[in-house]
């Protein structure tokens, strides 16, 4: 039987049409639901529990570092939490390549540049609501870094899960 219109018989007329809908070709990617599905499962929950256990202990390295460069250093509380979740960062990619995500096809050196371009978007994070919290209340530096590395810590998690390692 012949096929009954244009776009069964012209697969140019299918794609034009698929185009022509409601939702911007690609925003299927930025779906609440779909990425929510993605996320919420045992494997990567897994991954979530190995990455809370690299990301607090390379938090409290971060940490050591931000207090000897304030106390010992005598260095700007903000440039210091920068400098220390810097040197966090490096160990975190290593730890988190080998163990967090094992198994990713990604190259080293291009998973280090991605993992260190998802780290700046943590920086800017970490620095805009250490500043803020640190400009307008009357907690302290640490408690301060503590609470934003929550906020900056899923940010990167879901970061380099979805777009480094491409484990989700």
């Amino acid at each position: 039987s012949a096929p009954s219109s244009s776009a069964q018989r012209c697969p140019v007329a299918t794609r034009h049409r698929r185009r022509m809908s409601s939702r911007p070709e690609g925003m299927a990617r930025f779906d609440i639901g779909h990425w929510a599905g993605r996320f919420w499962n045992r494997r990567v929950g897994g991954m979530l529990i190995r990455n809370t256990v690299v990301s607090s202990s390379v938090f409290v390295v971060g940490l050591g570092v931000l207090w000897v460069l304030v106390e010992y250093a005598h260095m700007d509380e903000v440039i210091a939490a920068g400098v220390g979740f810097l040197v966090a960062n490096s160990l975190h990619y290593l730890l988190g390549r080998y163990w967090i995500f094992a198994g990713s096809d990604r190259k080293l050196a291009s998973g280090y540049v991605l993992f260190l371009m998802n780290s700046a978007v943590g920086l800017a994070v970490t620095m805009a609501l250490f500043w803020v919290l640190i400009t307008f209340t009357p907690m302290h530096y640490l408690v301060i870094r503590v609470v934003v590395s929550i906020f900056a810590g899923l940010i990167v998690f879901a970061l380099n899960a979805a777009l480094n390692f491409r484990q989700v």
